[in-house]
């Protein structure tokens, strides 16, 4: 039986913690430690050496793309993802150039909050602690299908996996598979990134 991945919670408002802690626990992840500002965050991290950190950006102390970025360089193995409440492309490039593998509103629901969590782990898993290239040429060696571009369409809009499931007629294992080939085609490690490398090299825009 797979041990359950033991995870660290960075968050300055102790409620939301104890949600996130419970939800977590709910979905079969083992939350080991908690923190409320960047240093004890960092500190946890080194204490307890997790699976995951869940990070906030904005806390007292140390903010979170400081701590992230902290331990970024300290266990550059180690899947992060932000939580945060702010919607903003130049934070979420902020925070990937800091070290992060996945970047989510805390509007999020609790499926794509489990499913990101679960991304991120797959993706250490899968491409280590590969990069992509700087300066690459997207628009020449991308050949992405009407259907994904649909699906990227969607996720720029903020929609998650049910709703483009919902939105396409498709079922949302329909809709992974689609995700898998986009990740594949943009060298992307999440939907986060892979929406803000479409956008740049303009596959979608945001209205």
């Amino acid at each position: 039986m797979t041990d359950p991945v033991r995870v660290v919670i960075a968050d300055d408002h102790a409620f939301l913690r104890d949600g996130l802690s419970r939800c977590l626990a709910g979905h079969g992840f083992d939350v080991v430690g908690e923190a409320g500002d960047g240093r004890s965050a960092v500190a946890r991290v080194e204490e307890l050496r997790p699976d995951l950190a869940l990070i906030d950006v904005s806390m007292p102390v140390m903010d979170g793309i400081s701590a992230l970025r902290t331990i970024h360089a300290r266990h550059p193995d180690l899947p992060v993802v932000v939580l945060t409440m702010h919607d903003d492309e130049a934070l979420a490039s902020e925070a990937r150039a800091a070290g992060a593998c996945g970047y989510l509103n805390k509007e999020c629901s609790t499926d794509e909050l489990v499913e990101a969590l679960h991304e991120a782990i797959a993706g250490e898993v899968a491409s280590g602690a590969s990069r992509s290239s700087a300066g690459r040429s997207w628009k020449g060696e991308l050949s992405v299908s009407g259907r994904e571009l649909e699906v990227l369409r969607l996720l720029a809009r903020g929609a998650g996996t049910a709703e483009i499931a919902k939105a396409m007629y498709i079922s949302q294992k329909t809709v992974k598979n689609h995700l898998a080939s986009i990740y594949q085609k943009l060298d992307a490690r999440d939907r986060t990134q892979a929406v803000l490398r479409a956008i740049k090299i303009g596959l979608v825009s945001i209205d």
